[in-house]
């Protein structure tokens, strides 16, 4: 009978693939400046090491696009690395008009450590934490984008910003422990829960995923879509598999379409928003305003009091003594002496 805990290190060993031997390492170059050898040169990159909370060093390269409103931070695959991986941050960088950060997980490429789900937490967080300290990217201008297994870290740190400007799941995962076993149900010792986390974000969330991917099953990236709180139009690539969407035209013209509506989402959707949230506040602080006053009206407002009028001990009548002199206290019987009542 496996335990909790191997059954998730089963579960992590399926979900880590680092290339081996790593496809770059970093130097510096004559400048004192931080380059990735085995990629080309590139003078609009920065190669960065950053320090996680977990001890580990690991490596980004944040890609430089002059026209950019916006930043994407991609987390990779689970069987690639940076190496690989530059000519599609180049192709992205210069078709979607954006910042680019990518990063190499613990274990991965040049990074320091050894590959886990907690230590990808900590080297996004730590890649999140560089764009906002470095680079003054603010949280709003930032599009998280997880491939695969990139899907965990990507809707971890998702699920803890809630003004993100928007997410990209590409091949995503419902979880770890769905991949291997084809379970319908979680298991406290599942690897990247995203069948949680996904309800917890709160900004627009794009879909992609191949009807043919026999990795992580189409039905992975459905059930995410249908449990997301603000679904973005998906993309299903017909005959598309786990490795290969980025061949087809469809990706990258899905992806401007993406892009293009979340850098116009400010002066849009996000203010008609923001007012109806304002109108609501406004009309239930009204509300709340007139039920005090109402509740204060009936409790101290002397209108509210009744007075019982006095009797004349002589005369049938209730309630038939007034008073005739405003100087005085002198009563007397609207019946029986002179009064109103003759």
């Amino acid at each position: 009978m496996f335990s909790g805990c191997s059954v998730s290190s089963l579960a992590a060993k399926f979900a880590f693939f680092p290339p081996d031997p790593p496809t770059y390492s970093v130097k510096k170059d004559d400048g004192g400046r931080l380059v990735a050898s085995g990629v080309p040169r590139d003078h609009s990159m920065d190669v960065v090491v950053l320090d996680t909370k977990h001890g580990n060093k690991i490596v980004a390269f944040y890609l430089k696009n002059p026209c950019a409103r916006l930043t994407v931070l991609y987390s990779h695959g689970n069987a690639a690395d940076l190496g690989q991986l530059y000519d599609l941050f180049v192709q992205l960088k210069v078709n979607l008009r954006v910042n680019l950060m990518g990063y190499d997980y613990s274990g991965y490429g040049a990074s320091t450590g050894k590959p886990s789900e907690h230590n990808t937490y900590a080297d996004i967080e730590a890649v999140y934490q560089c764009l906002q300290t470095e680079y003054g990217v603010s949280q709003e201008e930032v599009i998280l984008y997880g491939q695969s297994v990139g899907s965990g870290p990507t809707l971890h740190l998702a699920a803890r910003l809630p003004r993100l400007r928007g997410v990209v799941l590409h091949s995503a995962i419902l979880s770890g422990l769905r991949v291997v076993c084809h379970v319908n149900f979680t298991f406290c010792f599942d690897i990247y829960k995203n069948i949680n986390k996904i309800k917890k974000v709160k900004c627009p969330v794009l879909v992609i995923h191949g009807t043919e991917d026999d990795v992580v099953n189409w039905l992975h990236g459905h059930g995410l879509w249908k449990l997301a709180k603000e679904p973005y139009e998906p993309l299903w690539i017909k005959g598309g598999h786990h490795c290969n969407l980025e061949l087809y035209p469809d990706y990258i013209r899905h992806l401007c379409k993406f892009i293009r509506e979340m850098e116009n989402i400010t002066t849009t959707t996000r203010l008609k928003k923001i007012r109806q949230t304002l109108k609501l506040h406004k009309k239930a602080t009204a509300t709340t305003a007139a039920a005090a006053s109402t509740t204060t009206f009936t409790a101290n407002c002397c209108c509210r009091i009744r007075f019982r009028k006095a009797n004349c001990w002589s005369c049938s009548r209730r309630g038939c003594l007034t008073v005739r002199c405003s100087k005085g206290s002198a009563y007397l019987c609207n019946w029986c002496c002179g009064g109103d009542g003759h």
